[in-house]
């Protein structure tokens, strides 16, 4: 139940700093709104570092025995909170929140069958089925704002 709920809280805070950098991003910078993100990681991580009880990172020699591909992860962060910056003020958040976990399912289910030869039919119907469904829901907001415009230039010529 814990992981369950440490699931959901990574959620709600992943959600919570899109939202934040984007703001930021829009008011300095796509780039320097990313720095900045990446900033408050690494001092965040130092408390949280500190606060646990360990006051040592990896050395460079262990870092030097670690597999190149291990890097890629804060290269492959970046990449995200910077296209979340671009995407965030363009897209309400519910459809840039669905969208990324559409795309972190797709990822998983490839994952899953190529490292543990384990595909699901049903998994990838699920992912687009979520998809489908987030673009239904866009065209009904679609009319929906059409509709409402509408109203109100109406209003306005009378």
């Amino acid at each position: 139940m814990l992981m369950i709920l440490l699931a959901v809280f990574g959620g709600v805070l992943t959600t919570l700093s899109m939202i934040v950098s984007s703001t930021l991003g829009k008011k300095i910078g796509l780039i320097q709104s990313t720095i900045i993100h990446y900033i408050g990681g690494l001092i965040g991580g130092v408390f949280i570092l500190i606060g646990m009880g360990s006051t040592s990172a990896p050395s460079i020699l262990d870092m030097s025995k670690m597999p190149l591909y291990i890097f890629f992860g804060g290269i492959m962060g970046v990449i995200v909170v910077y296209t979340s910056n671009i995407v965030i003020p363009k897209i309400p958040v519910v459809y840039s929140t669905l969208l990324m976990f559409s795309g972190q399912m797709l990822c998983a289910i490839v994952i899953d069958a190529i490292v543990m030869g384990d595909f699901s039919w049903q998994k990838l119907l699920g992912a687009i089925i979520v998809v489908l469904g987030i673009f239904y829901n866009s065209k009904v907001d679609e009319k929906e704002a059409n509709k409402l415009k509408e109203k109100t230039d109406k209003l306005k010529e009378a």
